[in-house]
């Protein structure tokens, strides 16, 4: 079964970058993409960027241009750059895993085609 940890969540200021970090570990998928989402109380789960076994990269209109997912197969691990943050990126971020790729339309930013989570990691960005 595979699992997924993130880090790299903090406080900010408008205007500032972090870096995240998402670790698999378990019987990770041959096939996959691996996604960044992120929540706000109350309010649906946005899907952000998105990268696969084959190097696929894919993001979500509201952050294009910002955000830069990457990955390390080394380490298993995939990362989100955020620079030019602002208040409305405070949220929970989570990294999720599904065992096909990015591919294949708009599925990628839906929640309901991931079946792994990780518990996600706070961003706060202040004004």
């Amino acid at each position: 079964q595979v699992q997924l940890v993130e880090s790299g969540g903090g406080s900010v200021q408008a205007g500032g970058s972090l870096r995240l970090s998402c670790t698999a570990s378990g019987d990770v998928y041959k096939n996959y993409c691996m996604a960044w989402f992120r929540q706000v109380s109350g309010m649906e789960r946005e899907g952000l960027a998105g990268i696969d076994y084959d190097g696929q990269i894919v993001y979500g209109d509201s952050v294009k241009g910002r955000f830069t997912i990457s990955q390390d197969n080394v380490k298993s691990t995939v990362y989100l750059q955020m620079t030019s943050l602002q208040p409305e990126d405070t949220a929970t971020y989570f990294c999720a895993i599904r065992g096909w790729g990015c591919s294949g339309g708009a599925s990628w930013r839906e929640k309901r085609f991931f079946g792994v989570w990780g518990r996600g990691t706070q961003v706060t960005v202040s004004s």
